[in-house]
């Protein structure tokens, strides 16, 4: 069995290597991208399980790359978990309507992320080295 593919995209170098570090301890493969243009290329290269998607970003921002991820049939049913420091109700919304599967408030906690992967994507601990 592969390991499955996670796709974080966000402007934050440093929020990325974070995710890279809570995931380093399960056989899964992350994959990075700093926008949502890199992201869609990202995307169609990698296939990924589930994106983890920043709200905000220069180039194009989250909610661009998930409507144009949403028209591509190959990879529009591919689940997202928006990351956000934005928890306005109208942007929750907005993001429902294009399907986004959860959530995560800015600056996130690292065991309620990784259940909320898990409910999405089997996450299998590596053994202790």
């Amino acid at each position: 069995m592969t390991a499955p593919v996670i796709l974080s995209v966000d402007d934050s170098s440093v929020l990325r290597r974070a995710l890279v570090q809570l995931f380093a301890p399960y056989d899964c493969v992350v994959q990075q991208a700093a926008d949502g243009e890199a992201g869609l290329v990202a995307v169609r290269e990698h296939r990924p399980a589930l994106i983890l998607l920043d709200y905000n970003m220069p180039v194009l921002d989250g909610v661009g790359m998930l409507q144009r991820l949403r028209l591509e049939p190959d990879v529009a049913r591919t689940p997202v978990i928006m990351l956000t420091a934005n928890a306005a109700p109208e942007m929750l919304a907005r993001v429902a309507r294009l399907g986004v599967r959860d959530y995560v408030v800015k600056p996130f906690d690292g065991p309620s992320l990784l259940a909320k992967v898990s409910r999405l994507v089997p996450l299998r601990q590596l053994p202790a080295a």
